[in-house]
């Protein structure tokens, strides 16, 4: 069967030219402009990709040819549910192929990373022990439940962070299962983390390893196979794409020995009433055990739209085009003498387009409100969902936050609070330029605009 009608294919095509890898790629929201307080509009800079980046103008014509035909899938016998149908089974092949999974991995399809991690910890083996860095986003911190946690201090080097997790695995029950869970990229630093050496002492010590590729998977390719990591997963609104969707990708056994994540169709198979008025269930051994439910079609179509962007505009020049714009970043916040940026692993290490700072005298919020209401750019400040990650890098406990409105802060005050820029495939080299432009003009000549504390957030008095 055909996957489009005519003319859905006719759209499909014209959506799916590659672009070239010189320029941005297209995403929505690139000439919305936006009001500043001082005055006029500007065209908004969305610095923001670690939280959610811009979808793709493809993946966006994509799913708008497709959603007349939008169907229910797997149980419909009309013809709008077969195609749905089969949208969704070609989507999780290409998903697949993406992430260059073995032959038998199953790519279940989730709400998001974190539901992807939560769907893993819920399949976990009785007394599995869990091995997670204290580096790691919440998604990846918190979901492990009753299982026996070791969280390990925050390393200093890559060598560093596998010497660490050998001495660890090497004081647990041999005999037992164990998971680790490491980021491939850090959401706070941007810094790239040994993955494939990290699963060669996993496995050295017969454990496995469950990979967080949110921030990893929309800057550089992830190949399941070449870093021999058990499971990945990672979300749709970081890879370009819109929508509540995300992948749990990896090994079969843990998942169909469980029961499933949710009771409920999809997951099963056949279900019968017993004689003393119960119900036996036989539940799916294929990824349909943990997608119980109607499926979120539309975003799962989404994120195999943008997997198929990524990968016919060439990793290759992605990645050549952000380490400019690193580069440029980096080189420009150097020059502000207040500026200091968080790093793990030092000013060498490989990374992706994510930057955390602190500015002296400065609190993160009163700073990323000025960046937003005077220049129209969007940053983000807090702690990142990586609560120990961020006050680990701010040295020690951080001291309490001064008033937002207060540039006045007594020189050498630690905020509660970074800033972070973040920026990816669709990013213009204007965006970065007006970025370092506006932190060397707020830090030499403070705000122009008052603020306020207004619900925990810095806003600018109207």
């Amino acid at each position: 069967m055909s996957t489009y009608p005519n003319a859905v294919a006719t759209a499909a095509v014209a959506a799916s030219a590659a672009p070239a890898c010189a320029e941005p790629l297209p995403v929505l929201g690139r000439d919305v402009t936006v009001p500043l307080v001082t005055g006029g509009e500007v065209t908004y800079a969305a610095l923001d990709y670690a939280a959610s980046a811009p979808a793709l103008q493809r993946v966006w014509d994509d799913v708008a040819a497709y959603a007349p035909y939008y169907g229910s899938v797997h149980r419909g016998a009309g013809y709008l549910s077969q195609l749905s149908t089969d949208l969704f089974e070609q989507s999780r092949a290409t998903v697949a192929e993406f992430l260059d999974c073995r032959p038998a991995d199953q790519v279940v399809f989730t709400r998001s990373t974190t539901d992807s991690l939560n769907l893993l910890a819920a399949v976990l083996p009785a007394g599995c022990q869990v091995f997670v860095f204290e580096t790691e986003h919440h998604a990846s911190l918190l979901p492990w439940g009753d299982a026996q946690v070791t969280y390990l201090n925050a390393p200093r080097t890559p060598a560093q962070a596998v010497e660490t997790l050998e001495r660890a695995l090497a004081e647990r029950d041999p005999y037992g299962p164990a998971l680790v869970c490491v980021t491939g990229a850090s959401n706070v630093t941007g810094e790239l983390w040994p993955v494939k050496e990290l699963a060669a002492a996993a496995h050295a010590h017969g454990a496995r390893i469950v990979l967080d590729a949110a921030q990893l998977a929309p800057h550089h390719p992830v190949s399941v196979q070449e870093l021999d990591v058990d499971w990945v997963a990672f979300s749709g609104h970081k890879l370009y794409a819109p929508f509540g969707s995300g992948v749990l990708a990896g090994r079969a056994d843990w998942l169909q020995q469980a029961e499933p994540y949710l009771a409920g169709g999809g997951a099963s198979r056949k279900v019968a009433r017993r004689a003393d008025g119960g119900v036996d269930v036989e539940w799916h051994t294929t990824a349909a055990r943990h997608e119980a439910g109607s499926p979120n079609v539309i975003g799962v179509y989404s994120i195999a739209s943008a997997c198929k962007a990524l990968a016919e505009a060439g990793f290759d020049g992605l990645v050549a085009r952000e380490r400019h714009l690193i580069a440029k970043v980096r080189a420009g916040l150097a020059q502000v003498p207040a500026v200091r940026i968080l790093s793990l692993f030092g000013d060498d290490a490989p990374r992706v387009g994510v930057i955390s700072f602190v500015v002296d005298g400065w609190n993160s919020s009163h700073f990323a409100a000025a960046l937003s209401a005077e220049y129209g750019i969007g940053v983000r400040d807090g702690l990142f969902c990586a609560h120990p990650l961020v006050r680990t890098l701010l040295g020690s406990e951080p001291q309490a936050q001064g008033e937002c409105g207060a540039p006045e802060a007594a020189p050498g005050e630690r905020s509660l609070n970074a800033i972070r820029v973040s920026f990816g495939a669709g990013t213009p080299d204007e965006h970065v330029d007006r970025f370092v432009r506006a932190v060397r003009e707020l830090v030499a000549d403070g705000a122009k605009w008052q603020y306020r504390t207004e619900e925990g957030r810095c806003v600018p008095v109207s």
